[in-house]
């Protein structure tokens, strides 16, 4: 077993920035962002997010890394070790074991998500051009009823991703982030100049910048609430895990701004990406979440270079997939090798192999067990459901209870290094705007809000 003195760490401060960013950019930024900024109302939703980030997301993000680094060890031993140093009970251990258990069944159904996500880069690899709305949603619908398919894809993404983990931190993690990241920088940089050129960016810029108030209601700031929290990947163990190999001495602070600007930057260029495209080609913004997956291909087989752009795009989509789903095998196996005993290797093939069971059952879900339902859900959406409206937004909150009010104050100032009215405002946004905001996410997930 591994104690936190033999522990390995990230081999700089700039490594844990990235392999950080490499877990909060995931499909919630490049998917999920444009489609919510679509359907909220573009710039009122923008301007809110980036306050939520700056006033809840940050601040959760150095408290989670925080836990992470104190505690040097998987998300249960650090936070055991956390509470144990404030005199706290060991009952807090329980907020390491919910982070890893969502992240366990979150990389269940993401890997099928990303599933999709490689289908689609080999077809347009191969030059599948889908020629009209129609061709291009009778192929996504096609996909989801093939078993066999959905689950050949989901094998492959889930091998790439206990690939990387089984490989260990620096060889493994840190070194994949080092050549993945600064790739799906460049790739999503070069796409929004080709939206620039082939698509029409003055509007794409006006409707995700032109700031409206009057489109600012209860469900954008909910919506913009929950997107901030979620797109950081808060509340899954994840960010524990990686803090656990964060450096001393390096600023917690500094990095959890770089991390949370990242993310934010790539939302932004992604959204200008795809809307300046849908805006070019006359369609609709606010088409949900079906934007990437049957708009895009649409508008890929109608522009010039297009097979060769939706290529780009893809293998972009497939990279910050790839990250993210890395950071969600990380948790449960760091435990595996640091309290069972188990190899890296073994550690990370048995989690794995977990949540690729799990994975067959959700591609089941949208063929074979499709007529199978729990609370009027099938087993995709009732996976969703929990971990997103339930797990990750409880979990949230018991962190900010537990930094806010748990840990001994000069604990938290030592870890933070924060001078004066900085850690107080810290530790205020802990204490009551962060639970606010994430009792509000609660309530409006699980429909209490009229």
């Amino acid at each position: 077993m591994t104690t936190s003195s033999e522990r390995i760490t990230w081999t700089n401060r700039w490594a844990f920035i990235l392999v950080t960013i490499g877990s909060s950019v995931g499909l919630g930024n490049i998917w999920r962002f444009p489609y919510i900024a679509g359907t909220q109302g573009g710039s009122a939703f923008v301007v809110v997010y980036l306050l939520c980030v700056l006033l809840v997301g940050i601040p959760l993000l150095m408290a989670e890394t925080m836990i992470g680094r104190r505690g040097r060890g998987n998300p249960v031993v650090a936070v055991l070790k956390t509470a144990n140093e404030s005199g706290c009970s060991r009952w807090w251990g329980a907020l390491g074991w919910m982070g890893m258990i969502g992240a366990l069944v979150i990389l269940s159904y993401y890997s099928v998500v990303a599933g999709w996500i490689v289908d689609y880069f080999w077809k347009m690899l191969i030059g599948v051009s889908f020629e009209s709305r129609e061709a291009a949603e009778a192929g996504f619908a096609a996909l989801q009823a093939n078993p066999v398919e959905l689950i050949l894809c989901h094998s492959i993404f889930m091998a790439l991703t206990v690939g990387v983990v089984a490989r260990g931190v620096v060889s493994g993690i840190e070194r994949a982030n080092k050549i993945m990241m600064p790739a799906l920088f460049l790739i999503l940089l070069l796409l929004t100049l080709w939206g620039g050129v082939a698509g029409d960016m003055k509007q794409a810029a006006h409707f995700m910048f032109a700031f409206r108030p009057e489109a600012i209601n209860r469900e954008v700031v909910l919506s913009a609430l929950g997107h901030a929290f979620f797109s950081l990947s808060l509340g899954m163990g994840v960010i524990i895990a990686y803090g656990s190999y964060f450096k001393q001495g390096s600023s917690i602070a500094n990095a959890s701004v770089w991390v949370a600007a990242a993310g934010v930057l790539v939302g932004l260029l992604a959204g200008l990406a795809i809307f300046s495209l849908t805006f070019a080609y006359g369609l609709e913004p606010a088409s949900g979440p079906g934007l990437i997956l049957q708009t895009l291909p649409l508008t890929f087989a109608h522009m010039p270079g297009g097979q060769i752009f939706g290529t780009l795009f893809f293998l972009l989509v497939v990279f910050a997939a790839w990250t993210s789903a890395i950071s969600l095998l990380e948790p449960f196996t760091s435990w595996l090798n640091e309290r069972v005993g188990l190899t890296r290797r073994m550690s990370a093939l048995s989690v794995g192999l977990f949540s690729w069971l799990l994975g067959v059952g959700v591609c089941f879900s949208f063929n074979i067990w499709s007529d199978y339902r729990w609370f009027g859900k099938n087993l995709f959406e009732l996976l969703d459901y929990w971990s997103t409206c339930i797990a990750m937004p409880l979990n949230g909150l018991v962190v900010a209870i537990f930094v806010g009010w748990a840990i001994k104050r000069h604990v938290a100032r030592e870890e933070i290094a924060l001078a004066g009215r900085m850690f107080t405002l810290w530790q205020g946004i802990l204490r009551y705007l962060a639970p606010l905001a994430i009792l509000l996410i609660f309530a409006h997930s699980l429909g209490l809000l009229a």
